[in-house]
């Protein structure tokens, strides 16, 4: 999903919506309530960040539960791309907010690593790298890192092709000029 709007970019930009997109990705469809449980946040916060996110496209009903009086909520595209090239101040709000969030993530991780199984310590990541790049090679090698992760975040899309062991993983990716180079 490419967004332009800049009302559904504003409507996005909120932390709380952003991680019920993450979540209900990650779980697939489920009620305010449940939402809330996995966020630590009361239903009715839910609720009505989810309906502001089904307003702009976000998120939809799914198909009723076995209980009808349930409302279950599932996103309608797993991926969301935005661009902030324009200068647009709500695409830049949404993405210093999205910044934020998974910067939050990353100290988190962060704190919890030691207690994590062994093997989720040895196979997780944290690094940077300073490379020379013309603006053209910059946009490949963005394409490309989506290109490698295609398959993986399939999974997502289609939780019968997710293997034994997995787990939901967050690779944040960022590409962009750290100071201007010597010529």
């Amino acid at each position: 999903m490419r967004i332009t709007d800049p009302k559904a970019l504003r409507a996005m930009a909120h932390p709380l919506r952003i991680d019920l997109l993450d979540l209900l990705g990650r779980i697939g469809p489920a009620t305010a309530a449940t939402c809330a449980r996995h966020l630590d946040t009361s239903q009715a916060s839910c609720s009505f960040h989810l309906r502001q996110l089904a307003k702009y496209g976000y998120v939809e009903e799914a198909e009723p539960s076995q209980d009808k009086r349930e409302r279950l909520w599932q996103v309608t595209d797993h991926e969301q791309q935005w661009s902030s090239a324009d200068g647009d101040p709500a695409a830049l709000e949404l993405e210093k907010v999205f910044i934020e969030r998974e910067a939050a993530r990353m100290a988190a991780w962060s704190d919890i690593r030691t207690t994590a199984p062994e093997e989720w310590q040895k196979a997780a990541f944290v690094g940077g790298v300073t490379a020379a790049m013309t603006p053209q090679e910059l946009e490949q090698v963005g394409g490309q890192l989506w290109e490698l992760l295609a398959p993986y975040f399939a999974r997502i899309k289609d939780h019968s092709l997710i293997p034994e062991g997995a787990k939901a993983v967050r690779v944040f990716m960022h590409g962009a000029p750290n100071e201007p180079l010597a010529p």
